[in-house]
């Protein structure tokens, strides 16, 4: 009796792996009208944020240096970074936070605190408040409550899906803002800028009220539950081996991004021969084009659980993008545009891919811890990327600056090298 019962669970958990093998049907990787609505609604959201917070980065050095106390580059560096560096000791509380009292509570806050914090910058009129207005804006981090919440509300099979609209949202806007911050920052100064993102902030808070659907993840939002319990929740994350695979991968991504961004637009100038305010010209159609490549690859990764191949495959992408700069490919233009649109058709594809595992890997009632442990780490990817990337430049020179990201992006690809073969479906 004890053999019979034993053959027909091993006979059931054979099929069942054998069905977790099968290639997913495709009416099953559609998103639901519930879950579209989630993913273009919060989608927005991001856009919106995003759009007020790029619009102030390609006129603020200049904006500081015509301050009183602008004339300290290492300060003005510290005041565009110190965003990042409050948003990596932000994320994790407020993910945290919005297991314990709900994702859109969270959110709202975090708005509001970004909000005030472009007011702040609005009337900042030396670079001594302008650094703590960014600081409180980088305080407001939203972002692993944003992802929760989209977590919260798709399912496991269409999820990436859902989390590129938001990837190409951030791309798109972030091409927006190149074309439209110097004309709006020549009308109405940056204090104009700063209006423009509180605005936005509160329109963000509306959408999120109101437009939003309501994700059900069992016990998220229970005040009940007991901080003990919660505090369990965090130490399984921490403890996760793939989870800090993944965290290792943000900070990685993030930090060559942010590297890549501090000499690129120098490479454009001088290989292009493109005037700053017409660089928008090549990063609007590279980044249209790398999301059309890319969703095709999401879409078969997800049908017959390539997540890893995916994921691996990118990384050595951008290695190699990062390597053929280093060996000069940054003196032709079509070697430029064509390294471009392979960085940016990997980064998009792991932009996709990351946040989705880290939401599949986690449980329902830890999804807004574990996404806040990875956003820190993004966070933190962001703010060294960006400090560390100049000083390599200034000290050691442009090819060794992309040699050096190379080795990053290969290190990066040695660590995911134990990431099991894709992530569960709840």
């Amino acid at each position: 009796m004890l053999s019979t019962e034993t053959d027909v669970r091993l006979k059931n958990s054979e099929e069942a792996s054998s069905q977790a093998d099968m290639p997913i049907p495709a009416t099953q990787l559609r998103l639901l009208p519930i879950e579209r609505k989630a993913a273009f609604w919060l989608a927005f959201v991001y856009a919106l944020r995003m759009f007020g917070l790029f619009m102030v980065l390609p006129v603020f050095a200049l904006h500081a240096a015509q301050l009183p106390d602008g004339q300290d580059a290492s300060a003005v560096g510290f005041a565009m970074g110190v965003y990042g560096l409050t948003q990596a000791c932000m994320q994790l509380p407020m993910g945290w936070l919005s297991d314990r009292f709900g994702r859109k509570p969270v959110i709202v806050v975090g708005l509001l605190m970004f909000a005030l914090g472009s007011v702040w910058g609005m009337l900042a009129d030396d670079l001594m408040q302008l650094t703590l207005a960014r600081a409180l804006q980088g305080a407001g981090a939203i972002s692993a409550a944003l992802t929760a919440l989209l977590a919260d509300c798709t399912r496991s099979e269409v999820r990436s899906k859902a989390m590129a609209l938001i990837g190409a949202s951030i791309g798109l806007t972030f091409a927006l803002s190149l074309v439209a911050a110097p004309s709006i920052y020549h009308a109405l100064g940056l204090q104009g800028l700063f209006a423009i993102t509180g605005v936005l902030s509160i329109v963000a808070i509306g959408v999120v009220v109101f437009l939003v659907p309501s994700g059900h993840t069992g016990n998220v939002g229970s005040v009940s539950s007991p901080v003990s319990r919660q505090g369990q929740a965090l130490l399984r994350v921490l403890k996760h081996s793939d989870l800090w695979r993944l965290n290792v991968g943000v900070l990685v991504l993030h930090a060559v991004q942010m590297a890549l961004f501090v000499v690129l637009p120098g490479v454009l100038l001088t290989t292009l021969h493109l005037p700053l305010v017409d660089h928008w010209r090549v990063y609007l159609p590279i980044l249209v084009l790398s999301f059309v490549c890319m969703l095709p690859l999401m879409i078969h990764a997800e049908r017959h659980g390539k997540h890893k191949v995916l994921m691996l495959a990118s990384i050595v992408l951008m290695a190699f993008a990062m390597a053929s700069f280093a060996l000069g490919a940054y003196h032709s233009a079509w070697a430029v545009l064509a390294l471009m649109l392979a960085y940016f058709v990997a980064f998009n594809a792991l932009e996709a891919l990351q946040p989705s595992w880290v939401s599949r890997l986690a449980q329902p009632h830890e999804r807004g811890a574990a996404l806040g442990v990875y956003n820190t780490a993004q966070a933190f990817g962001l703010f060294a990327g960006g400090a560390a990337g100049g000083w390599v430049h200034q000290l050691l020179g442009l090819q060794a600056m992309f040699w050096a990201l190379a080795a990053m992006l290969l290190v990066w690809a040695w660590v995911a090298l134990g990431t099991q073969a894709r992530p569960p479906a709840h």
